[in-house]
């Protein structure tokens, strides 16, 4: 093992202050150089090496570093050739899509004749062209609680280049849970975000973002589109952490998160701190639920919801056996529109058990996964009879408009 051991979607209010003391303490280099570098490894990195405190030593490291990168999409294909080209010895990328045509714009390692065929294939073809001796591990997957774990353990350093929420506390859960550092990074319209969570040094992405974000509020890159040049922008920046946090030079982002505004061309910095009420990292769960997202997978979890179809739920409506209809969403949303006769009891107040509700129920969002969050908090309080309403209110408006009404 190289690895050395331990020595010390965009939401609102992250957790800041003072950086934690550890942080300031200057850290070793995460890997052991490795013994020789092979072929013409150091000739092509001559430009790096004459770097001031870089040296032959930190191109020994860098070839016997693994890294783990999460995704081979924008962030991914920015990254990847950089990490290939400074000397890293063997780079695993993790997958399980293929290109498509929308994709061209920004993921720049991806051609028009690599359409249909799958990412992990392109990349590593990419990297091959550019630096043979780099090691890829192509593993066209998909990273769930069950792989991620021993995935992990095969590297020094991942590197998270997705793009949803789920995946993002699931690489920052395994990363802690296995004891190696993460590199994370996300994108969105003109502006990305870039941190290090090394639990054994500091505040991790569940300090910054203890909560998950409602699902209802989050936009992707699919629905509010992102500017290709910024891919590139983070991307490198997530290539130089890992390297300085291979090598040891410089200071790595942990306690810390650096916000890039590309409009403006401008960048502003927010110190984090570990959590004190944050519950320790024990287990892997299942991130979609967490995250309010994949109903479908929930009904299949042993005590997890039920989903209700429209027509079922406006038949039992209309004939007058419909149970306790409960709305989870805010105050305002609410007052705009709601299906009659329903109450309001938001999924925050269900949550802390603020509010019991016993009985048959059914709840319901603007679509779906603020219900499902509301119908696994009273599942666990002991109600076994609650449902949520499959598409929210969103679709049944669409079917019943008569029965949606709003406050005068």
């Amino acid at each position: 093992m190289t690895r050395r051991g331990p020595t010390a979607e965009w939401v609102s209010a992250p957790r800041m202050g003072r950086m934690d003391s550890a942080l300031t303490e200057r850290l070793a280099p995460l890997v052991a150089p490795a013994a020789k570098l092979p072929g013409d490894v150091a000739a092509r990195a001559r430009r790096q090496i004459t770097l001031p405190g870089f040296g032959e030593s930190a191109q020994e490291r860098l070839w016997a570093a693994r890294v783990l990168v999460i995704g081979a999409g924008g962030l991914g294909s920015a990254l990847v050739p950089y990490l290939a080209g400074a000397g890293v010895g063997r780079i695993g990328i993790i997958d399980d899509d293929v290109v498509e045509r929308s994709n061209l714009h920004r993921q720049i390692v991806h051609g028009t004749a690599d359409i249909g065929r799958r990412k992990v294939d392109s990349i590593a073809e990419s990297v091959a062209a550019q630096t043979p001796h780099v090691t890829v591990d192509r593993l066209a997957v998909r990273l769930t609680s069950e792989n991620a774990l021993k995935l992990f353990a095969d590297y020094d350093l991942v590197i998270d280049g997705s793009d949803n929420f789920p995946t993002r506390y699931l690489a920052n859960d395994a990363a802690q849970l296995v004891g190696i550092p993460l590199v994370w990074g996300a994108i969105l319209q003109y502006s990305g975000q870039i941190g290090v969570a090394w639990h054994a040094h500091g505040a991790g992405y569940r300090d910054l973002f203890p909560v998950p974000p409602d699902p209802d509020t989050v936009l992707d890159c699919a629905t509010g589109g992102v500017l290709p040049g910024l891919c590139g922008t983070i991307g490198s920046l997530l290539a130089t952490e890992a390297i300085k946090l291979i090598t040891g030079i410089g200071e790595p982002l942990i306690g810390r998160v650096l916000l890039y505004d590309a409009l403006t061309a401008r960048t502003r910095e927010l110190h984090i701190n570990r959590d004190p009420a944050g519950a320790p990292v024990t287990e892997l769960v299942d991130y979609a639920l967490l995250c309010g997202v994949g109903p479908a997978a929930s009904d299949a979890a042993p005590g997890a919801p039920q989903g209700i179809e429209i027509g079922a739920a406006l038949a039992a409506l209309r004939g007058g056996s419909a149970p306790r209809w409960i709305d989870v969403r805010s105050a305002v949303e609410h007052a705009e529109r709601h299906v009659r006769g329903s109450e309001l009891i938001p999924v925050a107040d269900i949550e802390a058990g603020a509010v019991r509700v016993d009985g048959p129920a059914l709840v319901y969002c603007e679509r779906d996964p603020r219900s499902v969050r509301a119908a696994i908090a009273l599942i666990a309080q002991g109600n076994t009879e609650v449902v949520f309403l499959r598409g929210g209110i969103e679709a049944f408006a669409r079917v019943a408009p008569d029965l949606v009404e709003r406050d005068a």
